[in-house]
Parts: structure tokens; C-alpha cells; sequence
């Protein structure tokens, strides 16, 4: 199954460009359709699940026929499926969600984590004690062991055989900033050493906190950088935030990421290095907590 999430942005560019090239504004082509302006506003930025009937009338509504309609009625089935992420509602929330479904059906995915350790790499222990900082925080607004299995479940279809590559550059501040436990904290080193070690899908990078990064700024947030086996499905960036995921598909954009991205990757250590570098820390945490290692 294609990404639904990459396929919504698809279908919206194409029909918000079909629009214009007949002189149409949303409100003339709500009008068509019997529709508001803002359920065409909001089909347009990719922002709901399409209605396979009301696709079908609005390319009625804008003379399209043929294979061209036949295209385009099948990348809007594409859009409208849910994926095994919607049958955890809340319980993964809006953010997991997006990632589960760009990571089911991408190529590559790599990832600078700044303030978190990558989400779908993250061991049991370490989630549970990411759940109590975040009930410090408020009320939580899911079931803690649904999104748990949620977040188990992401895992196995990054693992399937068929799964995308996945890289992340980890910053070492993380490491000591977050404020887990050390035996969760050791717990999750070293489940990143075993997948980094095990899997060669997965390449696991430590920027130490004092790497110099030459060549232009700093990220000023984590990021994510997807990419698609299907040609038209374009490389896309996803920036990390105090409250939302920012979705960025314009090809300069993506680029000055990407950019951003390969000039960390140069900066941190070597995966050999990366994971000796985990476990000498996992050693030191587990030391600390008098665990046998």
C-alpha cells in the first residue's frame, strides 16, 4: 500500500492545478460541486481524507475524462485508505500517526534527533519512562500501553523485510538533557547498539556535543527527511516542533534540508564509532545504578 498521507498531498496539488488552469476560484468550484469553500480549501492542502463520490464530482464538475480521470480516480482510492495506524485512534496521536504513515511505504528515512530519540527505535523501558515525563507535564489525552503497542507495532514495519533504510544523526545532548531514569536511559543505548549492530537497514550516528559543523548554520530543530520509490512521489521534510510537525514539500526546501542534513551526518562519528560510543555510556549509566552490564 502507497502512503495515503504522500498520495493526499498528490491529489491535492493536482486538483488545486486543474482548478486554476480553468480560471476557477475555490468558491466558483464549491459552487459546482454543492461544497464550501473550505472542505475545497482543505481537500486542496491535503488536510482531510478524500470522499471517492465527491472526487468523482469534482472531476465531472472540471470536464476531466478518460485515462486522465482514470489516473486520478485511483490515486484518490489511494489517498482515502487508512493504514494499520488508524485503528489506534488517540492513542498514537496526530504526530505518530504521520510518521507511521510515511515510513510504511518510503525508501529512505533520516532523521537529525535533537530533543528525542528516534520513535519508532525506542525499546519498552524507555517509553514508559517517557509516558511518566509526560504525565509531569498534564493529563495525558491517550492510554499509555495503546500507544505503547502503537509504538511497538511502528517498529516491526520499519523491521519487515521489505522496510525503507533508516539513518539517524542522534546528538549526544539528549543523552544527558532528557530526564529518564539511567537504567531506562541505558536500557534504550542499548537497544539502539543491537538494531545498529543486527540490522543493516539501520545506521545509528552520535553527534558529540562539541562537533564542529563548517560550511553554513545550525538546525534550529530535529528534522526528517523521506523519500519514495514511486517517481512522482517527491522527497518531502518533516520539522519537529513544540506542538506540531511542519510539512515541507517544496523541492528548494527540501534541498536546503537535505543540505543541512549530509553536513551533520560529515560531523558525527562513524557507526563504529557511534555504537562503541553508545556503550561506553550504557556501561557508565548502568554503573551508576549499580546494574550488572
Amino acid at each position: 500500500m502507497p502512503s495515503p498521507y504522500v498520495r493526499r498531498r498528490r491529489l491535492a496539488a493536482e486538483i488545486r492545478e486543474l482548478r486554476e488552469s480553468r480560471g476557477l476560484t475555490t468558491d466558483a468550484l464549491a459552487r459546482l460541486v454543492f461544497h464550501s469553500r473550505t472542505k475545497i480549501t482543505r481537500l486542496e492542502n491535503a488536510q482531510i481524507r478524500p470522499d471517492l463520490a465527491e472526487i468523482m464530482n469534482i472531476l465531472d464538475a472540471l470536464d476531466i475524462t478518460g485515462s486522465q480521470y482514470d489516473r486520478l480516480l485511483k490515486l484518490a482510492r489511494e489517498a482515502a485508505q487508512k493504514g494499520w495506524w488508524d485503528r489506534y485512534g488517540m492513542s498514537m496521536g496526530p504526530r505518530q500517526k504521520l510518521a507511521a504513515d510515511l515510513e510504511y511505504n518510503a525508501s529512505t528515512v533520516r532523521s537529525y534527533d535533537q530533543t528525542a530519540m528516534p520513535g519508532a527505535l525506542q525499546c519498552r523501558p524507555f517509553i514508559e519512562a517517557l509516558i511518566k515525563l509526560d504525565e509531569n507535564q498534564g493529563s495525558l489525552e491517550y492510554q499509555p500501553e495503546r500507544m505503547t503497542e502503537a509504538r511497538e507495532h511502528r517498529q516491526r514495519e520499519l523491521l519487515r523485510a521489505d522496510g525503507p533504510f533508516y539513518e539517524t544523526v542522534l546528538d549526544e545532548c539528549l543523552i544527558h538533557r532528557l530526564a529518564v531514569p539511567p537504567e531506562a536511559m541505558s536500557a534504550q543505548l542499548r537497544y539502539m547498539i543491537k538494531l545498529g549492530s543486527e540490522v543493516d537497514r539501520i545506521t545509528i550516528r552520535v553527534l558529540l556535543h562539541d562537533a564542529r559543523i563548517p560550511g553554513g548554520f545550525l538546525p534550529k530543530s530535529s528534522f526528517y527527511l523521506y523519500t519514495f520509490a514511486e517517481s512522482g512521489d517527491p522527497p518531502m521534510a518533516i520539522v519537529d516542533t513544540v506542538t506540531t510537525d511542519l510539512v515541507v514539500t517544496q523541492r528548494g526546501e527540501v534541498v536546503r534540508y537535505t543540505e543541512r542534513y549530509d553536513r551533520l551526518r560529515e560531523a558525527a562519528l562513524s557507526a563504529e564509532d557511534s555504537i562503541s560510543f553508545l556503550d561506553r555510556v550504557a556501561n557508565r549509566l548502568a554503573d551508576q545504578t549499580g546494574s550488572v552490564t
